[in-house]
């Protein structure tokens, strides 16, 4: 079955051990990249990479599940989408342009699955 549309694992290859079990490879991340369209935003109490996608990546499918991307493009990656964001950290978001055209461009996947 397929990766679903703007999913992470869409980076990824399904590889066979000897006994045809699949495991899913390395997803090599997008990483951050100074761009005159980024978002930085201050969090709010309560805020999480999860609050965050659903916020900014409102118009495409199932946009809190693109928590990752947020993760990925930090400066500093975030490893763990689960550690509470400090009120007051500054998080870089990529506008919905960078999402579409250059993170989940067909480019980019064919590379992954090299």
């Amino acid at each position: 079955m397929p990766p679903r549309q703007y999913s992470r694992h869409t980076f990824t290859t399904g590889e066979a051990d000897e006994t045809d079990r699949i495991f899913l490879s390395e997803r090599v991340p997008f990483g951050y990249e100074d761009l005159s369209d980024n978002r930085r935003v201050v969090t709010q109490q309560g805020d999480s990479l999860y609050s965050l996608a659903g916020r900014y990546f409102a118009p495409l499918t199932r946009p809190a599940g693109l928590w990752w991307i947020i993760a990925d493009f930090q400066p500093t990656p975030i490893h763990d989408p689960t550690v509470q964001l400090a009120a007051g950290t500054t998080i870089i978001i990529p506008s919905l342009r960078t999402v579409i055209e250059r993170i989940f461009n067909d480019e980019r996947r064919r590379e992954s699955a090299v």
